[in-house]
């Protein structure tokens, strides 16, 4: 038995073997009462409409600001609400963007309103954006994780209300990953747009919820703080499973993906590939040189999904992950593999890893050979003290 098919062997031991947890909520009993539909921010517009009146609105909306199968903004046009403008975060308004891709100002057309990009050179709305406008409401759906960059344009937002007077109104949506906490903190000296919070990759927080914790943790700065109001949701828990109804970005397609996504993700920062410029990114991991692993896929350019995806038209052999058993963790055997069967180490990480992790302790503890419970146990501490400040922020049990 050769190297790799012998690391491959042990890879799919651990999988099997390896015991250990995040830090969970405690599970719904079998005989809970059948559950009501959710009720998102979004829907209550009753709540929402009488405090648009007489106010000039701009909102900080995507593909996913639906009520229904029907776009926010449309509703609260039908409704009389003073729409002014369209602010759009990465991927842009209508969610096609590829990761990465600076998003352009325009005009909905459908609205008439103009949409101001908060993704590319302008990531804060200005003074002079902000000039004509009462109030912005943010509706977007997050996945929970902490580099998903929608709440760090949900961080941008805050902070410029704060500096110029306005009023936010957050329309809460569920968490699909909200039913555990997970991951190392991010590190002061990696932060970026990527990671501008110190909470771990997997926070188990709503926007809404997270928002009141940048406010409250006086994460805005300077002693800034945000007029802020959440419409919370009805009939959702963090233990809940949820199934996004709209994929949320070009390239987390479905439940699958969005479950894989915080353990999957950390590959962006490694020369191997996690699906891109396939149907099924973040679903499968590969890369040319693992020729004795069992999966094959060639990376290709997809319009309005991946746009020169990394390894483009080069057969990669790896793992497709599209139905195995994801656990509420996350899951460090496929890095640690991967890294272990890739035959030139040296170049397996790029600098990207850091800020993806939020710390150079991961990089160094898989080059060290520490096994996964040995990394876990190094976040414990710290998580225990996230979930701990974490409680204090909680809108939904």
């Amino acid at each position: 038995m050769d190297k790799i098919k012998f690391l491959l062997l042990l890879f799919i031991i651990v999988q099997c073997g390896n015991k250990s947890q995040s830090i969970s909520l405690p599970a719904v009993p079998n005989d809970a009462p059948e559950k009501a539909d959710v009720i998102t921010g979004a829907q209550q517009l009753n709540l929402l409409i009488p405090m648009l009146a007489s106010q000039r609105t701009g909102i900080v909306v995507n593909h996913t600001s639906l009520i229904g199968k029907t776009h926010l903004a449309d509703s609260l046009k039908a409704r009389g609400v003073n729409l002014v403008k369209i602010f759009a975060p990465e991927h842009g308004f209508r969610g096609t963007a590829d990761a990465g891709e600076e998003i352009k100002d325009g005009l909905d057309t459908k609205s008439g309103l103009p949409v101001v990009s908060l993704y590319g050179n302008n990531k804060k709305p200005t003074p002079e954006q902000l000039r004509d406008l009462d109030v912005i409401i943010f509706d977007i759906q997050d996945v929970g994780i902490r580099f998903y960059t929608y709440i760090s344009t949900l961080h941008y937002v805050m902070e410029a209300c704060a500096e110029n007077g306005k009023k936010l109104i957050v329309l809460d949506r569920p968490n699909p990953n909200g039913q555990y906490v997970d991951g190392p903190i991010m590190e002061k000296q990696h932060m970026s747009f990527v990671g501008m919070h110190p909470i771990p990759i997997v926070h188990g927080l709503t926007m809404g919820e997270l928002a009141n914790m940048i406010n409250g943790e006086g994460w805005l700065g300077e002693n800034k703080s945000c007029n802020l109001e959440v419409i919370t949701m009805k009939n959702w828990k963090h233990t809940d499973p949820f199934s996004v109804p709209v994929k949320p970005s070009p390239n987390l397609p479905n439940d699958q993906a969005i479950k894989l996504y915080p353990s999957i993700c950390l590959f962006e920062g490694t020369v191997i590939s996690l699906g891109r410029g396939t149907p099924m990114p973040f679903q499968v991991i590969g890369h040319p040189d693992l020729k004795n692993m069992p999966f094959q896929f060639t990376p290709v350019s997809i319009d309005g999904m991946s746009k020169n995806p990394p390894l483009e038209n080069k057969l990669c052999y790896g793992l497709d992950l599209q139905h195995v058993n994801v656990k509420p963790q996350i899951d460090l055997s496929y890095l640690i593999s991967f890294y272990r069967a890739f035959p030139d180490k040296d170049k397996f990480f790029n600098s990207y890893f850091e800020k993806l992790a939020g710390t150079s302790k991961l990089r160094e503890q898989i080059r060290q050979g520490l096994d996964e419970t040995q990394i876990r146990e190094s976040w414990k501490e710290d998580l225990e003290k996230f979930v701990a400040l974490r409680k204090k922020y909680l809108l939904y049990p």
